[in-house]
């Protein structure tokens, strides 16, 4: 079975599929406060769980360079609260290429028989993963229907790791 090489591709399909969105949002969504949570932050909500989900645990994880805490969270500071700014598309999309590049090295060398890693979240690794791609996919959902609602064009389906 290869069972890590298929999660590998479907991180990497729901990636690419956060990719298309985050390129295709205008500039006038990607801050719009008609929403909870602005388009980017959901975007970055997105990237640093599923960054931190790669890692064996919380203590083996180190956030990327330009991380803020106080945009972790869904529902927490909006742009300009607390001081913040909104991160750029091109921020995000340097982020994401470092969440895909971690996807080779973090999975290939799971235990996906282990614990999770996480105390609150109370499964093996194996679940872990598909946990994180559906959440992935999840908020690329909620910010495809977003640029739906302007009139973009869906995002295209990625089936697997893109060739």
């Amino acid at each position: 079975m290869r069972i890590k090489e298929t999660i590998k591709s479907q991180y990497y399909a729901s990636l690419e599929m956060l990719r298309q969105a985050i390129v295709e949002c205008p500039e006038s969504l990607w801050t719009d406060s008609e929403y909870n949570n602005p388009f980017w932050q959901t975007a970055f909500h997105v990237l640093f769980y599923t960054h931190l989900y790669l890692h064996p645990s919380e203590e083996d994880f180190a956030p990327w360079e330009k991380h803020t805490d106080e945009y972790v969270s869904l529902g927490a500071s909006e742009e300009g609260e607390g001081g913040g700014e909104s991160y750029s598309k091109e921020e995000l999309l340097v982020y994401l290429g470092l969440v895909r590049d971690q996807v080779e090295e973090q999975v290939s060398r799971i235990d996906l028989g282990a614990e999770s890693g996480f105390n609150w979240l109370p499964f093996d690794k194996l679940e872990l993963q598909i946990y994180n791609i559906r959440h992935v996919q999840q908020h690329t959902g909620e910010l495809s229907e977003r640029l739906g609602a302007i009139g973009k064009d869906e995002i295209r389906w990625v089936g697997m790791k893109p060739a």
